[in-house]
């Protein structure tokens, strides 16, 4: 079974692998299709795509990116009507890079949330790899879909974004990740930059023993990390085996040239962490490894722009992934 999995990992490094693959599901990557047209990407939706593939194009961030957002926001018609605590949260976002809804969710929801996964489980419908996350329980679950798609959320990101929003990945946690510090940014990507938004639900409560989501606030701002930054050894038939290692390798001198400062999230069950596609985030070590950090991740894209994976170069497919 090593053998194998070592062969099915090497054949995943070639990128023709992945244009095949692509091909017979092409169907859904007519996302990109019409805005390749309009830019004049000349290549087929399946086929590899990287941030070099734009690199003579214009960036145009989203608005709240702007170094002029916070003038403009508070003339906002749309904004002057929300609440105030969520004008906070919003600011905080611009400032920041993040937002901490507290008991979003209520304890029961947080537990049916709990006891869904694990009925999942049980029914051999989804599994966790060998990394522990559960990827896309949402695929099989009204109830999920229900709560990624609630319409606090929906309406928030869409207006954070001037558009709406698609929640195109879901990932389950049993354990704390103790995923070293990253962005979301550079495995789901975006044209324009910066239309990605994630979500963090706490479905018990998480302390500095079984492993906290960490955060370094107002690293949105940095410029994002891409493939010409850390991926030097990747030609044109063949991904580099170690790229996300160097990824993180430079994302951790980016925190000590900027000295960036660390905060943790000690949640409560049902706080909702919405963060920033370029907030630089990670999961600290588990203290306790007979403690669970039960939680599930969310990420959503902007509708209306060219959806991929910079570090594996490939197209995001909406209804399914390799």
């Amino acid at each position: 079974m090593a053998i194998l999995k070592k062969i099915i990992n090497r054949f995943r490094t070639y990128k023709p692998a992945y244009i095949i693959y692509n091909f017979f599901h092409r169907r859904e990557l007519q996302h990109n299709k019409h805005l390749y047209k309009k830019l004049h990407i000349h290549k087929p939706v399946y086929w590899t795509v990287s941030s070099e593939d734009f690199s003579n194009l214009p960036q145009h961030s989203p608005w709240l990116d702007e170094p002029d957002s916070r003038e403009k926001i508070l003339k906002d018609s749309q904004f002057i009507k929300m609440p105030a605590d969520l004008q906070q949260k919003i600011l905080h976002w611009i400032d920041k890079g993040f937002m901490i809804w507290e008991n979003f969710l209520t304890e029961h929801e947080a537990d049916l949330l709990n006891e869904e996964i694990d009925t999942l489980t049980t029914q051999k419908k989804i599994a966790p790899l060998e990394n522990g996350k559960i990827m896309f329980a949402h695929k099989q679950s009204a109830f999920i879909n229900k709560i990624i798609s609630d319409e606090r959320i929906m309406q928030l990101l869409a207006f954070i974004f001037q558009q709406p929003v698609i929640p195109f990945q879901t990932i389950n946690f049993i354990k704390g990740s103790q995923q070293r510090a990253h962005s979301d940014s550079v495995h789901m990507t975006t044209y324009p930059l910066g239309y990605l938004a994630a979500s963090w639900f706490a479905l018990e409560d998480i302390d500095a023993f079984n492993g906290p989501l960490f955060y370094y606030p107002g690293s949105h701002k940095l410029p994002y990390v891409l493939s010409p930054q850390f991926d030097k050894s990747a030609n044109s038939l063949k991904l580099n085996e170690n790229s996300n290692s160097d990824y993180e390798n430079s994302i951790q001198s980016v925190i000590e040239k900027h000295q960036l400062v660390k905060e943790d999230f000690h949640a409560k069950k049902g706080d909702l962490f919405l963060w920033h596609a370029n907030l630089i985030h990670g999961g600290n070590a588990i203290l306790d490894p007979s403690r669970t950090r039960k939680s599930m991740v969310v990420h959503y894209f902007a509708k209306d722009v060219i959806k991929y994976h910079e570090i594996s170069k490939r197209p995001a497919l909406l209804n399914g992934e390799i």
